[in-house]
């Protein structure tokens, strides 16, 4: 089973809803998502934010954040998370921003990338990457990133919330 197949089915599970934020990924991780059989269960929808300026008008991240750091930020792809997750109302927001290649952008090199998770909890998680390879190389690695994070979030989630049921144990 894939990685989006099992958070997708985590989702299903447990009620909840999942919404995507891209940027150098530009819809990757929806199509990712997508391909799996019953994905319209819990996947609620993407913004491909690819312009600065979306990330501020539709996704709600600070644009004097984004004026002082640009968009390739840890800071900035915890607000994607958070924005997406609000805008399309989604249990979870995932979120990607980093520089593809084949130039660097804000200062970053090639393969600097960030990844993000919102969680219905208010709380958030980034992760920082340093991806080596081509353009599609570090774009299907950011995918695959992610997911990943996001289903070690389910998972700790789900650890959480059993041990509040079981009387903190």
């Amino acid at each position: 089973m894939t990685t989006a197949a099992q958070v997708l089915a985590l989702l299903a599970e447990r009620g909840e809803t999942l919404a995507v934020a891209e940027s150098l990924t530009g819809g990757l991780v929806a199509a990712e998502l997508t391909a799996v059989p019953g994905a319209s269960k819990t996947f609620r929808g993407s913004v491909t934010a690819y312009a600065t300026t979306l990330k501020r008008d539709v996704l709600g991240v600070d644009g004097t954040l984004l004026a002082e750091r640009g968009a390739v930020d840890p800071e900035v792809a915890r607000q994607m998370a958070a924005g997406v997750r609000e805008v399309l109302g989604a249990s979870w927001g995932i979120a990607t921003t980093g520089v593809a290649g084949p130039e660097p952008q804000d200062g970053q090199p090639v393969g600097t990338v960030y990844v993000a998770v919102a969680g219905p909890d208010g709380a958030g998680k980034v992760a920082a990457l340093r991806l080596n390879g081509g353009r599609v190389d570090i774009r299907r690695e950011s995918v695959r990133s992610v997911l990943d994070l996001l289903a070690g979030e389910l998972h700790e989630n789900a650890r959480t919330q059993d041990t509040e049921q079981n009387g903190g144990t």
